[in-house]
């Protein structure tokens, strides 16, 4: 089977400042993959980077192909911040852009379409407040909204930008069943996450960036502590708590 994503000397620069340096892997399909690292690591900007909305060097490849062949079979979840939520209009319009050809929300759609629109908003328990205006929903309802534009667009691999942070319980069991529901589908995800503690119940496979690739594997080979030291420390954890001894011992 082809990598669901490969990346080659990935490199992202802010200003002059490496972002991202030189990442080169490897990732298998039809899985549940969590990126993880600490805040600044370039979680965010690995993600807009495999999918082309920011300026790289180095290759990626998505699905064995271009970035732009392979967009119709992506889909992505924004983190909530970068969406403006005032912009008016409801959220059954911004499902709906899951299924426009040309991202017109107030453009007609096939019967087919609304089938499938209708199907994403029933499954993210938003047909209820489908007229609602988006920006008087909560944070996980929104979160959803934006996850059943995903589930509409029916694509192949997900990319989800932080999906969980600061949402409600009911919001984040919703949120993972759907991630579940896309593995029995034979489809993938990506998602940057940050709570530790739900990584091995929610994820079969870790990432773990500060800037470069740390490790990359199945998750009961490669969480370890020394692994989880090196990518938000630095240092070994077995280094850590050398000089932890070295420390009291002064």
């Amino acid at each position: 089977m082809n990598p669901l994503l490969e990346t080659v000397d990935l490199t992202v620069q802010y200003d002059k400042v490496k972002a991202l340096n030189n990442l080169n892997i490897q990732l298998p399909q039809n899985k549940k993959i969590a990126i993880i690292g600490p805040n600044g690591a370039g979680k965010s900007t690995f993600i807009k980077a495999c999918l082309g909305l920011i300026p790289y060097d180095g290759q990626v490849s998505v699905l064995n192909q271009t970035i732009k062949e392979s967009r119709q079979h992506i889909a992505y979840v924004p983190q909530r911040s970068n969406v403006n939520w005032y912009f008016p209009t409801t959220v059954e319009d911004v499902v709906k852009m899951g299924v426009s050809s040309n991202r017109f929300i107030f453009s007609p759609i096939s019967k087919e379409k609304k089938d499938k629109v209708e199907q994403a908003l029933a499954i993210m328990k938003l047909t209820d407040l489908k007229d609602r205006q988006i920006n008087q929903l909560s944070g996980g309802q929104k979160q959803r909204v934006f996850l059943a534009r995903a589930i509409a667009q029916d694509a192949q691999a997900y990319f989800l930008d932080e999906p969980l942070a600061g949402i409600d319980r009911t919001s984040e069991q919703l949120i993972m069943q759907q991630l579940n529901d896309f593995q029995k589908q034979n489809k993938s995800s990506i998602t940057v996450h940050h709570q530790l503690e739900t990584l091995k119940d929610y994820f079969d496979y870790v990432v773990m960036i500060n800037q470069q690739l740390i490790t990359a594997g199945p998750i009961d080979e490669v969480l370890t502590k020394d692994n989880l030291d090196l990518t938000y420390y630095g240092i070994k954890h077995s280094q850590l708590e050398a000089n932890k001894h070295e420390h009291l011992m002064e």
